[in-house]
């Protein structure tokens, strides 16, 4: 059943709209978002919708189709719900708009989608995104796709309570499919950039989930705050990780707590694979780009520590797979996904052999979706 057709069934009523956003693949630069850093991700084909109708009064009237339960709220007093936590990307969105002096009304709102929950394909993001889109239609709030990201973003911060950067929320907003896009997170610019038809995005969900609110997420963005700090007392110019090279780093590696000094590196060691990367794909290299993914992986399962049990089991069963040209955790990490640069003409070999690998050694079956 169509979500206009649950929507009539819930509310009595035809939306006055449908708004979606896609859920994302980030291929390369992870945890360097929030540290003004790069980043390249792609949107997948799996996507959070929502229709809407205008209400005559102040009241949000939210139904959450894939969860069978209600929320309500009213504009004028909103707050964070303990109880319906899916609610709290759109509460947050409507707080962040009025909070802009935008003027909002009621909704009837339905909300569903196919994007995984807890597995680091940011549903919350394409959530954000669908409600922003939704809001700005029937209220004519004349907001611009970097506009509509930010206000996804100060949602996931202030409201939500998760410190993340503007990637997710980017991509939901301005990705293309079968491109990559880079974005830096400092100045907003971006760029797509292709990638070979002779290559796919494979994702594989290893099916252990995660939370990042009052997690290790947030641990390692105040960990990041504080090496920067560290080095900015022979560096006052330094205000995020993104500005310390390799080599001001290695200057520094004595002065810091060995742990610090390891986060550190992989996010400036990351936001160097990213900047490579761009330039290898707009070269057609996909095997060199394949091997900064495995990079990637090491770094953030060694430096980072954001990996998990089965994350490397996903990673290290391709290691011996011709058609595998590169692999990584995606996403926050601690649980979800992996992304694999995989041959075309191998796809199929590969879901089977790394499912069966994978319910062989984890008795989980993993799923598989393509960006």
């Amino acid at each position: 059943m169509s979500i206009t057709e649950r929507h009539v069934e819930i509310f009595g009523s035809e939306p006055d709209g449908v708004f979606q956003a896609p859920g994302r693949v980030n291929l390369i630069g992870e945890h360097t978002d929030y540290n003004d850093g790069f980043v390249l991700p792609t949107p997948i084909n799996r996507y959070l919708q929502v229709s809407v109708r205008k209400r005559p009064d102040k009241i949000l009237n939210l139904y959450a189709i894939d969860f069978d339960e209600q929320a309500h709220h009213r504009l004028d007093k909103l707050s964070y719900d303990g109880e319906h936590l899916w609610a709290n990307y759109v509460l947050g969105v409507a707080d962040v708009l009025q909070k802009q002096e935008y003027k909002l009304g009621g909704l009837d709102m339905c909300i569903m989608g196919d994007v995984p929950i807890g597995a680091g394909l940011s549903s919350s993001a394409a959530l954000e995104t669908a409600v922003v889109r939704g809001f700005n239609a029937l209220f004519s709030l004349d907001l611009d796709p970097v506009e509509a990201a930010y206000v996804g973003k100060a949602c996931e911060n202030d409201f939500v309570g998760v410190q993340s950067g503007i990637m997710d929320q980017f991509v939901s907003n301005l990705g293309e499919y079968g491109k990559a896009l880079f974005i830096d997170c400092r100045s907003n610019e971006h760029s797509l950039h292709s990638l070979s038809e002779d290559t796919s995005i494979v994702v594989v969900n290893s099916m252990m989930d995660r939370s990042l609110t009052g997690s290790e997420y947030n641990i390692r963005h105040s960990q990041c705050v504080e090496a920067v700090e560290l080095i900015k007392k022979t560096y006052p110019e330094i205000n995020a990780l993104r500005d310390v090279t390799e080599e001001i780093l290695l200057e520094q590696w004595d002065n810091l707590p060995r742990l610090l000094a390891r986060r550190a590196r992989h996010v400036v060691t990351e936001n160097n694979r990213v900047l490579e990367s761009i330039k290898l794909l707009d070269k057609g290299d996909m095997v060199g780009f394949g091997e900064l993914i495995y990079d990637s992986h090491d770094s953030l399962r060694h430096d980072y520590e954001v990996s998990s049990k089965h994350l490397d089991l996903l990673v290290d069963y391709t290691m011996d797979l011709d058609g595998v040209l590169g692999a990584r955790l995606t996403g926050a990490g601690f649980g979800g996904c992996t992304v694999n640069l995989v041959e075309t003409d191998y796809v199929k070999e590969f879901t089977e052999t790394i499912t069966e690998r994978y319910f062989n050694r984890a008795a989980k079956r993993c799923e598989i979706y393509l960006a």
